[in-house]
């Protein structure tokens, strides 16, 4: 074999490899997508996730994801949903610029977005405050 044939066939197989490892894919149609890289840092509400319930009962709570009850945060975005389960009850969350409630007459779930920014935060039901309350710590 001559050298410029070796070039073509090195050339060729060089242009293969590089549109192999282009991130294209096949699906049944046989037609390609191109997948497009993103960024590993996941927003700053991924995994922030908390659960408030208030009710049926006198009952009222505040949960993270994994179903354990919240004391102590670290600052940050938070996707808050409050299933208010009582129309006698309401979930009402205070703090650091936040102040955020659900009706007193109605039920049912709610999402909030919010900044928790360091300091105390209290949560409680407005009829039942006495009864119905919890607090927890936001750290910087």
């Amino acid at each position: 074999m001559n050298v410029k044939r070796l070039s073509l066939v090195l050339g060729v197989a060089v242009a293969a490899l590089a549109l192999a490892g282009c991130g294209g894919s096949s699906n049944s149609t046989g037609t390609t997508t191109t997948t497009t890289p993103t960024s590993s840092t996941p927003p700053s509400h991924t995994g922030k996730k908390l659960e408030g319930t208030v009710g049926p009962g006198f009952d009222i709570g505040l949960a993270d994801s994994s179903g354990k009850a919240v004391s102590t945060l670290a600052a940050g975005t938070y996707t808050i949903t409050v299933d208010d389960k009582a129309d006698i009850h309401n979930f009402h969350l205070t703090g650091p610029g936040v102040d955020k409630s659900t009706d007193i007459g109605g039920t049912g779930k709610v999402t909030w977005t919010v900044d928790l920014k360091a300091g105390q935060y209290h949560y409680q039901c407005d009829p039942h405050s006495s009864q119905m309350n919890g607090d927890f710590t936001v750290t910087g």
